[in-house]
């Protein structure tokens, strides 16, 4: 495709050194230039409990916040079938929503983290409740029958800036849009994204709900998450099942997939190719070019000890110019606490998707 080998063997040897100062676990990566996969590799280790067993191409890992990509993709599709709009009030479908100060939230303020919502742990210096705390009162309450309702005790936060007025990362929001995706298609949120997304791009690594061969190679940094993915690898527990827990009830779409670099770059070459992949169609031209356009104007941003003036966001996506970032302007991205990230140059045709987990 004309890019330069030399590239692929640095980026090897960079890595190598990373792993060796104990800077990273290991790594595992996947690039696509026009269409066609001209990287693919893995150094280190697959775990970071210090086991000797190498990460692979195909070590799964989760996502994390990369699945906010796939919460954003679902919601355009049900604005391109007419089920709803970006400027659809939440209220409109979340009747909690109706009354002040949330009554004005549109799912475009959601998937542009500019509802006003609690932002994630760590944004701001101040210590403050966060709605899974509140949930997690309400779910020790709760006696087990019927619907469990967790959106009515995470509403008692209220908002932490105006709707509108501020850009703050909130995961709590995208987990709201997996709860209007699942009243608006009248699917489990969960299911919704395997059926319109997963499967028809055929990403056979990729899901809410491991199989037992995938979690035979999936990344694990705690004894816990070990312990739970044998038991799944042997059959002992079907992850479908959930944990019989009220939180359950809860999507887990802000950060709740795991797929592989391979599956991501599949994705990410869905966005290069304007919503198509081989014979699939996730969504339509229009689509992606609203997703990848820069949707915020004079919004400021004061996350992370960040002093941004004007936030660039598009729709679900992650929009950077900076001196930190070497790439075409129509770039859009999305990085996944761990670390991952999945970056797609529109103009070049090139996805990269890596998994590189700190020491």
């Amino acid at each position: 495709t004309g890019y330069d080998e030399s590239r692929i063997e640095m980026l090897n040897k960079r890595l190598g050194e990373m792993v060796e100062k104990r800077v990273i676990h290991g790594a595992s990566y996947c690039i696509a230039h026009k269409g066609k996969v001209i990287a693919h590799g893995a150094v280190g280790r697959n775990n970071a409990m210090g086991i000797d067993s190498p990460m692979l191409p195909d070590t799964v890992f989760g996502i994390a916040s990369i699945t906010k990509t796939f919460t954003a993709t679902a919601i355009m599709q049900l604005v391109e079938d007419g089920y709803i709009r970006p400027n659809t009030y939440v209220s409109e479908i979340i009747p909690q929503f109706g009354e002040k100060p949330f009554n004005d939230i549109t799912l475009w303020h959601l998937l542009t983290h500019t509802s006003g919502m609690c932002p994630d742990g760590g944004c701001f210096n101040e210590a403050t409740m966060s709605p899974w705390a509140l949930i997690g009162q309400a779910a020790e309450k709760w006696d087990g029958k019927g619907e469990f309702d967790w959106i009515t005790p995470s509403l008692k936060i209220g908002l932490r800036r105006p709707t509108g007025s501020e850009w703050m990362y909130s995961s709590f929001g995208f987990v709201i849009l997996g709860e209007v995706i699942s009243r608006v298609s009248g699917m489990n949120v969960h299911d919704y994204i395997e059926e319109k997304i997963i499967k028809p791009l055929k990403l056979k690594d990729s899901g809410f709900y491991p199989t037992a061969e995938i979690a035979s190679r999936t990344f694990f940094g705690r004894q816990e998450y070990k312990d739970w993915l044998d038991k799944v690898a042997a059959g002992e527990i079907n992850s479908r099942d959930g944990e019989g827990s009220a939180w359950d009830a809860v999507p887990e779409t802000s950060g709740g997939m795991t797929s592989t670099v391979y599956d991501l770059v599949r994705f990410g070459n869905a966005y290069i190719n304007n919503g198509r992949l081989d014979d699939a169609r996730i969504l339509g031209r229009k689509s992606v070019e609203k997703m990848s356009k820069i949707q915020l104007s004079g919004v400021p941003d004061h996350c992370w000890n960040a002093n941004e003036p004007n936030r660039l966001y598009g729709i679900g996506f992650d929009i950077r110019h900076s001196l930190d970032f070497n790439y075409s302007d129509r770039t859009i991205m999305h990085e996944g606490a761990g670390a991952s990230s999945l970056d797609i140059d529109l103009e070049e045709g090139l996805v990269a998707a890596w998994f590189v987990p700190f020491d």
